[in-house]
């Protein structure tokens, strides 16, 4: 008690936060009641008809809904493999130079697009990259390549997104594993010299073993996400053309529910999806205490 009214103001502080988290994400959770019913908003929650588990069985059974869990799993899995590669890759090229000035203005050119929305970025690519009168297709055309649809063909939909997450994302990502960097001992460099060590090795045995624990931390951790291919990117990028390759989890759900009204298969679906998330994340927490020795509290 006496704790409590030593610390009263910054309990008063997170007060608000608390009242928000409550209204918006844990309230609404009595809503998840809608998969397993059909739903009907004109008489509510509490009269409408109870269906057990035949939306989850249509989850399975549509082929649409495969589509979109294949898709989803498929452009997840490849952004967090490019997602470690490359920060990991650059933060080692990073590390090699010398000149702190240099050094410091790429990092923070390679970061900036972190902070640009989804929704800038999404116009601003789609103006790139149009068939017509996009500057990358007219850099193709003056090597004598045929304009690529880049945002409408099947065969180019997820190298495009993949690539521009990358590009979004890399630079951000980098400051994690140059800041595992920050925490080996010169000495170490300074001892591999005297006993032979080329940079190339003091790289291989002394730089990478001290950014692998991170990342492995990094790599498990992400597993929790491997659900969430990023909504706010393909819903500002994709369009139907793309459907087959670009169509995921979260748009699905979009599209069902808001703009068919099939609430209680969309709900379903991410209901699914909340689930196998949630044992996705407990057991890439425990992979990260058990490979890393990483934990929250």
């Amino acid at each position: 008690m006496n704790t409590f009214k030593r610390n009263w103001p910054l309990h008063a502080m997170v007060l608000p936060a608390f009242i928000l988290l409550v209204t918006f994400h844990y309230l609404p959770m009595f809503g998840i009641v809608i998969a397993f019913q059909d739903y009907k908003p004109w008489i509510g929650i509490m009269n409408s008809v109870w269906v057990g588990l035949d939306h989850f069985r249509m989850l399975f059974e549509f082929e649409d809904s495969q589509r979109v869990i294949w898709n989803t799993l498929v452009i997840a899995v490849i952004k967090i493999f490019t997602g470690l590669i490359v920060p990991f890759s650059f933060a080692l090229l990073l590390n090699e130079v010398k000149e702190t000035l240099i050094k410091r203005s790429v990092q923070t050119l390679v970061y900036l697009p972190h902070f640009l929305s989804w929704v800038v970025l999404g116009g601003i690519l789609v103006d790139i990259l149009s068939p017509e009168y996009g500057l990358v297709n007219h850099f193709l055309k003056a090597l004598g390549i045929e304009p690529i649809f880049f945002l409408g063909s099947n065969d180019w939909f997820r190298f495009t997104i993949i690539l521009s997450d990358v590009w979004k994302e890399f630079g951000f990502s980098t400051i994690i594993f140059l800041a595992a960097l920050s925490g080996i001992n010169p000495e170490m460099y300074e001892a591999s010299v005297i006993d032979g060590a080329n940079r190339w090795k003091q790289v291989y045995y002394i730089t990478i073993p001290a950014m692998l624990p991170i990342a492995v931390v990094v790599t498990t951790l992400s597993l929790g996400s491997i659900l969430n291919a990023g909504f706010d990117q393909i819903f500002n990028l994709y369009n139907p053309l793309v459907y087959e390759t670009g169509d995921i989890i979260d748009t699905y759900v979009y599209r069902v529910g808001l703009i068919d009204r099939n609430y209680s298969f969309a709900t379903a679906v991410g209901l699914f999806k909340s689930v196998v998330s949630f044992v996705l994340i407990v057991t890439s927490y425990r992979l990260a205490y058990k490979l890393a020795n990483y934990r929250i509290f």
